[in-house]
């Protein structure tokens, strides 16, 4: 099975997602997003995977989402991608994708949904 993780080793629901992928018996690829931000079209994909829009998986509390003025309504969504992959603290996480699906670690527990065919 191909399993991919978008990672964060700092951040706790990261750990969790990744280490119950590992109890089952999943080797993800692991993808530190911090230090390899998905492209524009990547997160677009994953956006579309988890039928979500870009605020959707925005960590609006991040001081970057303030200083940057992403709380602009009037913002389009490529402005609100492009804002993700130069500040990719802003991309919530952990992000886990599984047989063309996409699910977010929050709780840690809700990837298994699409862990399976």
């Amino acid at each position: 099975m191909n399993v991919k993780i978008y990672h964060n080793p700092r951040c706790g629901k990261s750990r969790q997602t990744l280490q119950l992928l590992q109890e089952r018996g999943i080797q993800p690829e692991i993808i530190e997003y911090l230090k390899n931000p998905p492209s524009t079209s990547e997160l677009a994909a994953i956006l579309s995977l988890l039928n979500l829009g870009p605020r959707g998986l925005m960590r609006n509390k991040e001081a970057e989402y303030k200083a940057l003025g992403l709380d602009n309504p009037a913002l389009t969504d490529a402005e609100l991608l492009n804002a993700m992959v130069n500040a990719p603290k802003l991309i919530e996480r952990p992000i886990v994708l599984a047989h063309g699906k996409a699910a977010i670690g929050r709780p840690p527990e809700a990837v298994l949904a699409i862990l399976s065919l």
